[in-house]
């Protein structure tokens, strides 16, 4: 895997990887760039079919790369993300923002959304809602999308179930968006089996937009598709046809990329933009090294291996531990301690949320070390 991949195209200066602790979150700005670049390619130059997922990239300095490329609307997952996403679009002086919370908050985290939205008036805020008893505890200036499970079963209303989905609709008024349908869980390795099941999905949801429409509701956006699912949403005529509703696909991992999205998005040739910085610390037993990276840096959470060693095919990772993670040597030289190692995270999403900075590289060269200022969660 990666084998396309041009290792010297992630070189460090020499001063940065003398002074670099390890394991550290490194971003190459221009692969960022070059993957964006090449989303708006798939889109047919068409960026208004893209709301991203920031909840990947978390960096509000990246947050501005997406801005400046034209994006203007996204989707994330916290109210901290909304916040810092909401700076960036008024220090980018973007006005006409759309931001959808894709998260059915309630309590305090609705009270929280209308905080936001009430201090950054420049920014169109909606939220995920599954129960038409929740919409009145929804902020006034809140738009609201109604949440359809896809048999997922992670969150919203059944799709077979559009008297209650029409029931949230009246209930939201004048604030209704749209419907969100995010189809996570469609990961079959087979491309065409995925296909299948992906169109199947499109096929319920329009007849749910059909069934809408005659009790005089009208929808206005229609989101669909994490990373998994993009393409064979694009793919999908019948929603790239719709003449009086947008459509819009969802990926955010794109941004970045990983190990998984190589392996499910075969072909699409992203670059991986961020990556951990680890060095050798052991060799604790014949065949096998281990570095300083384990799953407090690299998220361990969509099985092994967790990450691939950029350049090195030969390391294959075991299991981390909470600090270490060691590899097979499968071939060649075993590394030698301190030897260092760019890791490309099998799931770059929790990978980032688990550093709490980031080195920027552009043009080969430290542009700033930074805060990952959207990670985690606020208490208050």
């Amino acid at each position: 895997m990666f084998e396309r991949l041009d290792p010297a195209a992630y070189e460090l200066p020499d001063s940065l990887r003398r002074e670099l602790l390890s394991p550290s979150l490194v971003v190459w700005l221009d692969h960022v760039r070059a993957n964006v670049a090449r989303i708006r390619e798939q889109l047919g130059g068409d960026l208004n079919r893209w709301r991203p997922h920031v909840k990947t990239t978390k960096i509000p300095e990246v947050f501005a790369e997406l801005v400046r490329a034209g994006v203007r609307q996204f989707k994330c997952a916290t109210t901290r993300e909304a916040e810092h996403l909401a700076r960036v679009l008024e220090a980018e002086s973007v006005r006409e923002a759309d931001v959808l919370l894709a998260y059915p908050l309630i309590g305090p985290g609705l009270a929280r959304l209308g905080e936001v939205a009430a201090g950054h008036a420049s920014v169109r805020f909606s939220v995920l809602c599954e129960d038409p008893a929740l919409v009145p505890a929804i902020p006034n200036t809140v738009g609201i999308f109604v949440d359809v499970n896809p048999g997922m079963n992670r969150t919203g209303v059944p799709l077979v179930d559009a008297a209650r989905i029409t029931a949230i609709a009246r209930a939201a008024g004048v604030r209704f968006r749209g419907l969100h349908y995010y189809d996570g869980h469609l990961h079959d390795a087979d491309l065409e089996s995925r296909r299948r099941q992906i169109f199947a999905g499109y096929d319920a949801l329009l007849d749910l937009r059909t069934q809408l429409a005659a009790a005089d509701l009208s929808v206005a956006e229609i989101i669909t598709a994490g990373t998994p699912a993009f393409l064979t949403a694009l793919a999908y005529e019948p929603l790239a046809a719709l003449q009086d509703a947008q459509h819009r696909v969802s990926p955010g991992t794109v941004v970045y990329h990983d190990a998984r999205s190589e392996e499910e998005n075969p072909g699409l040739a992203l670059q991986p933009a961020a990556l951990v910085f680890a060095r050798v610390i052991s060799k604790p037993a014949p065949g096998i090294v281990t570095c300083d990276a384990g799953s407090k840096s690299v998220a361990a959470e969509a099985g092994d291996p967790c990450a691939v060693v950029l350049g090195r095919p030969e390391l294959v990772a075991r299991t981390p531990n909470e600090e270490h993670l060691p590899f097979d040597v499968t071939a060649g030289v075993e590394p030698e301690r301190g030897d260092e190692l760019l890791l490309i995270p099998r799931h770059v999403c929790p990978t980032v949320n688990l550093a709490e900075e980031a080195v920027l590289i552009e043009n080969g060269q430290v542009r700033g070390i930074v805060p990952v200022a959207a990670r985690a969660h606020e208490v208050r």
